[in-house]
């Protein structure tokens, strides 16, 4: 027999190498809990709207307000009523028009931003709004009015736009470099179609965006 020993390789524990898995993963998901609830807005039932957004829910119904509820908000998609001229008031009777399900087409919007800087409110914002495809369920619709076929909005709705942005982005505390998005952004689609073929509009609108928080933010405090 040899004076030198082998030593023993250790042998794991099947049921000690599990255990010690299961606590690892249920840790990382504590962890990521944790970080949700702590970055999270306030649940959007409790949020008090603006005094300049009027509510005008659209009937409950399978083409237009689904009812579907909106689990979590991560971001804004900003879009464009593609049809010059028209109203805010026009654009949410639209949505409602399509309640009867005869053109068989499904659309919606949280808010509609008119020519004159009036913002209605169609959908509310714990339900699922059909506006951005994949991101409807976890995204907050603005539909923009316009003047022209340009697509750009006019001074009074794009300060609007920007004002109301601003608001969720603090309510549900987003970021508007990051979570404010176009409707080109998810699909391709040129929606808002001036900010996409113009990328130097959609800079400053996010850079507007953000200036707009930090007000907000500070005079909250």
């Amino acid at each position: 027999m040899s004076a030198r020993r082998r030593k023993r390789r250790r042998r794991w524990n099947p049921r000690f190498v599990i255990l010690c898995a299961a606590l690892l993963a249920l840790a990382c998901g504590l962890a990521v809990g944790l970080f949700r609830w702590l970055t999270a807005g306030p649940p959007a039932e409790d949020t008090v709207l603006p005094d300049y957004v009027t509510e005008d829910l659209l009937t409950v119904n399978q083409w237009s307000r689904p009812g579907t509820p909106l689990e979590e908000i991560n971001g804004i998609v900003i879009h464009y009523v593609g049809n010059p001229g028209t109203t805010a008031q026009a654009n949410r009777n639209y949505f409602e028009s399509l309640s009867t399900g005869k053109d068989g087409t499904y659309a919606s919007s949280h808010f509609v931003v008119g020519l004159e800087g009036e913002v209605l409110l169609c959908v509310p914002l714990t339900e699922e709004a059909y506006a951005s495809n994949s991101r409807n369920g976890d995204t907050v619709s603005i539909e923009v009015c316009h003047p022209d076929d340009t697509g750009e909005f006019s001074t009074v709705t794009y300060d609007r736009v920007v004002e109301l942005t601003a608001w969720l982005c603090r309510e549900f505390r987003l970021d508007p470099e990051r979570d404010v998005i176009r409707h080109y952004d998810v699909t391709g689609k040129l929606c808002p179609l001036y900010y996409v073929e113009n990328p130097e509009a959609w800079d400053a609108f996010l850079s507007d965006v953000s200036a707009e928080l930090a007000v907000l933010q500070q005079e909250k405090r």
